[in-house]
């Protein structure tokens, strides 16, 4: 099997377990790219975040499920739990597809990444060039919601 046509399978959740998250790569654990972004909300929830455009997320959510946030230029979604207050995931949608950056500390294997991972900062991008990056970059994803 080659490289590309393999896949690596992540879970977790938020600390309730209201949102839970399935993370296929085509990279295991100590070969996936992983970051934290240099923005205050990130900062704040000492968030570190991967994606694999080659990839797939799928994020499950249960009541309470996700508050929606956005911020600064307000290109994205940032999935914080109702319940516990968990980033989960930040997501974008180009043409009814959606896209995410994963919070790593919501997996399972948490611990496996690197616990102080490069800071990246995006602050000089434009709209554009921060949607372009992210639309290049970001892992294709579905939200499934529960309702019970």
């Amino acid at each position: 099997m080659s490289e590309t046509a393999a896949r690596f399978e992540l879970t977790g959740s938020c600390h309730c377990g209201a949102i839970g998250v399935r993370y296929q790569t085509r990279f295991p654990v100590d070969r996936l790219n992983v970051g934290r972004c240099g923005c205050s909300f990130c900062r704040t929830h000492g968030a570190r975040t991967s994606a694999d455009r080659g990839g797939l997320l799928q994020i499950t959510e249960r009541p309470p499920g996700a508050a929606r946030y956005r911020f600064a230029l307000k290109t994205a979604d940032f999935l914080v739990c109702r319940g516990c207050g968990t980033y989960v995931a930040a997501i974008i949608e180009n043409d009814a597809k959606l896209f995410a950056t994963l919070n790593v500390n919501t997996l399972d294997c948490r611990d496996d990444f690197d616990p102080a991972p490069p800071v990246v900062h995006y602050d000089e991008e434009t709209v554009a060039e921060r949607l372009a990056r992210r639309f290049d970059r970001w892992t294709p994803t579905s939200i499934l919601t529960v309702r019970s």
